[in-house]
């Protein structure tokens, strides 16, 4: 038997920790269960089980597991590997992945309760406050300090608990709390059912029972309508009896509770909570495939050659090619071969639009995995996915990486390119496409990269080889890309025929479509109200007080708000440096392009799609199934908007600013620019006629803008390369960037230095870039410094990484307050 479990903790802590396994529970316990365990002086952690052994360590007291939590593994072996690999890829720790992974409800909180001293003797008598407190314990035993505010209907009864523990009448006791809850329904049967279906009594005892009744004729037709509801036939006796509930009987009876409840202290009626999940039961509408159009066979049957020789292929379809058919028919060979399929996808609103096509033709097989889901439903996926019948599809965001699967046969990564699949603050800082790669490889399955604009590195990839190409070059039903009309906005402002943000031009072709009955879609790529408020007498500008950045006014909260640490200020009366009241809005966010589209077209249903308008699910769903049904006629938003969404009576689209994404100082600024433009370009004439999409920068004549207009993805692709291998960029070299934050910019300058020191002094100077001032050099008052390490992709990243940790640890130990991290492969 093995004595002894390493486990790992939901905690940013190096390695694995070591605990005796109790003779009593030896034998219970498997590689990847949760165990209960105690860590520190009084905190208590759910653990997942990393290994199993016999050998004793040396040097300290072991600590015993308290209890085993799974009967069966929860985190299967491929699941153990891909945590493994994504902790030394991405230089983080084991606990960070837990932590990511794992929904709350299947991590246990380790919640503080006030229990009795039994040894106390008291040697003086209590306040009336601390006797109270002490009554209650002796009458409840132990009491969360939450629990105890409640009963003493006070908000802060710390000091009282603070005291009692000073004098040694309580202890803390801590206890594991279980977040997940099942769902319950409460249901309804007759007082001993089974009686009622006797072959010889069942019309006898019913008939007893109407009479009990009396004149109570409501409660009467509550029994024959449970009769009637359940299905139940008296003297059958091997029969389903159909379960109804509370709800059903009180609703298809048309009565109050008063008169089930007094079924129930008649003992006629019994109510009894039965769990029920929250998962989608069993549909039955599904629908046969589309038939593929021949560019779209073409291409399926080239990725399915591909895959015959290679893992991974990278779909290139330019937009409304019908990437999603593909998709289907994919996913139906995989199921039919006994295999489950990922389907990833970068933003929630797109899972949204995709979900109800899936389930169309595949029904009940297809699991929804994210965030906007309660935790409880995202525990109960989880579980399925353990079970004998679980999703054949999971289609998701990044975080579905990290579920179960039994049989993996196909990953889809649709839009690869996107930058939301990097996860950026907390660690772990995964890549989700490149871990989804790493996840197919642990179960021998394919991987299909999908996008009208990949990525630079993925399409390297498929030229050199690694991966499989196959292009779809033709739009469905043989439509014609979008017209993209380019307006110099610097010319249209001399001329003095712009409106606020729209020039004429827009203006004019917006118009046009409203009076078709035709929707419009408009990009802004900055929520809010308005990035900057200034005062035009000495131009003052409101900035954050925590961090380095100016403060975007959002009407909607009447309220200035930094969108780096979410601290909002109330809007000035006047300026604080000259006291004058003249105080203007610079730039333009989402919402107030929202305002000003109603001023100009009143009569025109105006929806805005971004981060402020869908923080929960229903949102997105909402906004997107107005628009889809022809119940908002314009639709303005952030990069949402950009992501593969399809809406079939879009004729127009408008690119208010194409400069803002130009000119952000970063090597990949074109690239993305270039991507974002091509992906909204391509929601206009997607069903029947040729779309319009009108592009409005002061910068004509930049190569990206042309290469928009051409729809030359070569032409930027050739141009970026190009630059990148001159000046040692992705996909050519390895980029990781080390940042370095401190409360103390001084302190941070030094140790800032002083680590760039160490890290040429180990990789050479001409590896290392820094340290430097990031675009926001202060967030939440910490201060923050830059390194970037460049690495040729010969270099032995094992090797690297390994001395990363050591320089990173060492530097950690000798500056108190420091925080340092690495972000590999930045996006």
């Amino acid at each position: 038997m093995n004595g002894f479990a390493d486990v790992i903790l939901p905690l940013a802590l190096g390695g694995s920790y070591t605990y005796a396994i109790p003779q009593e529970l030896q034998g219970s316990i498997g590689v990847g269960s949760r165990v209960i365990v105690p860590f520190g002086q009084k905190r208590i952690y759910t653990a997942i089980v990393l290994r199993l052994h016999d050998i004793e360590p040396e040097g300290y007291e072991v600590k015993s597991v308290i209890e085993v939590l799974d009967p069966h593994p929860i985190i299967l072996s491929h699941q153990l590997e891909l945590w493994k690999w994504i902790a030394d890829y991405y230089l983080c720790h084991l606990g960070d992945v837990y932590r990511a992974a794992l929904p709350t409800g299947l991590k246990l909180e380790s919640e503080t309760k006030v229990v009795l001293n039994p040894d106390f003797e008291a040697d003086a008598p209590f306040s009336p406050r601390e006797q109270r407190i002490w009554d209650i314990l002796t009458s409840k035993q132990e009491q969360s300090v939450q629990d105890l505010q409640k009963a003493l209907g006070v908000k802060n009864v710390l000091p009282a608990v603070h005291e009692l523990l000073k004098k040694g009448a309580l202890m803390l006791k801590e206890e594991i709390k279980r977040t997940f809850k099942p769902r319950l329904e409460v249901r309804v049967r007759l007082k001993d059912e089974a009686q009622f279906l006797e072959k010889d009594d069942g019309e006898r005892r019913l008939g007893l029972l109407l009479d009990q009744l009396g004149r109570a004729k409501k409660q009467q037709e509550v029994v024959m309508k449970y009769l009637e509801l359940s299905g139940l036939e008296l003297y059958k006796e091997a029969q389903e009896v159909r379960p109804v509930s509370k709800k059903e009987l009180q609703e298809a009876s048309g009565v109050s509770a008063a008169v089930l409840k007094g079924l129930e202290t008649k003992q006629v009626l019994e109510f009894y909570a039965y769990e029920i999940g929250r998962l989608k039961s069993k549909t039955d509408n599904e629908i046969h495939l589309k038939e593929l159009s021949l560019s779209q066979q073409n291409a399926l049957n080239s990725i399915l050659h591909v895959f015959l020789k290679k893992d991974i292929c990278l779909l290139h379809g330019v937009t409304s090619s019908g990437k999603t058919e593909v998709y289907t028919h994919l996913i139906q060979k995989a199921i039919m071969a006994g295999k489950q399929v990922l389907y990833l996808l970068p933003e929630i609103a797109l899972t949204t639009q995709l979900t109800e096509r899936l389930r169309k033709i595949f029904g009940d097989r297809v699991g929804i995995y994210h965030s906007k889901y309660p935790d409880s439903t995202r525990v109960e996926i989880w579980q399925k996915q353990l079970s004998e019948s679980p999703y054949e599809i999971i289609l998701g965001v990044r975080s579905s990486i990290f579920l179960p699967f039994q049989h993996l046969g196909l990953v889809i990564v649709d839009e690869e390119h996107e930058t939301s699949y990097k996860q950026q603050d907390p660690a772990p800082r995964y890549h989700a496409r490149n871990a989804a790669l790493m996840l197919a490889s642990k179960y021998g399955a394919k991987t299909l990269l999908g996008t009208a604009t990949p990525s630079i590195e993925s399409y390297y990839n498929a030229l050199n080889g690694r991966y499989g190409l196959v292009q779809l070059t033709q739009r469905y039903q043989g439509l014609e890309l979008p017209e993209i009309k380019v307006v110099d906005i610097r010319d249209q402002r001399k001329k003095k025929y712009m409106n606020g943000p729209f020039s004429a031009i827009l203006l004019g072709h917006i118009r046009e479509a409203l009076e078709k009955g035709e929707q419009v879609i408009l990009f802004q790529n900055r929520r809010g109200f308005s990035p900057m408020v200034e005062c035009k007498v000495c131009g003052w500008v409101p900035r954050c007080q925590h961090c380095d950045v100016s403060l975007n006014y959002h009407k909607g909260l009447r309220l200035l708000t930094c969108h780096y640490c979410g601290y909002t200020y109330q809007i000035p009366q006047q300026c604080p440096a000259c006291e004058s009241t003249e105080l203007q809005h610079r730039g333009y966010g989402t919402e107030r392009i929202e305002d000003i589209i109603q001023l100009i077209f009143p009569e025109a249903r105006v929806a805005r799609m971004d981060q402020d308008t869908t923080r929960s699910r229903t949102a997105y769903e909402r906004i997107i199934t107005d628009f889809q049904k022809g119940d908002t006629d314009i639709l303005i938003g952030t990069q949402m908007v950009t992501k593969g969404l399809d809406f079939e009576n879009v004729s127009v689209v408008g690119i208010l600013d194409a400069d803002q994404m130009t000119n952000i100082p970063d090597f990949r600024a074109f690239e993305r620019a270039y991507q974002m433009m091509a992906q909204v370009a391509g929601r206009a004439g997607r069903h029947g006629h040729r779309g319009l999409v009108v592009l409005q920068t002061r910068n004509v004549q930049l190569p990206v803008i042309q290469q928009v207009v051409a729809n030359d993805f070569l032409g930027m692709y050739d141009q970026q390369v190009e630059e990148r291998e001159l000046f040692r960029y992705p996909p050519f070299y390895r980029m990781i960037n080390v940042y370095l934050k401190h409360r103390d910019e001084e302190e941070l300058s030094k140790v800032a230095g002083h680590a760039a020191d160490l890290l040429r002094a180990a990789f050479g100077k001409q590896r290392i870039l820094g340290p430097d001032k990031p675009v926001v050099p202060r967030v939440q008052n910490l201060y923050i410094r830059k390194l970037i390490i460049k690495l040729e992709q010969t270099a032995p990243l094992a090797q690297v990484r390994n001395s990363l940790r050591v320089l990173i640890a060492k530097i950690s130990e000798q500056n108190h307050g420091l925080t340092i991290y690495c972000d590999v492969d930045p996006q």
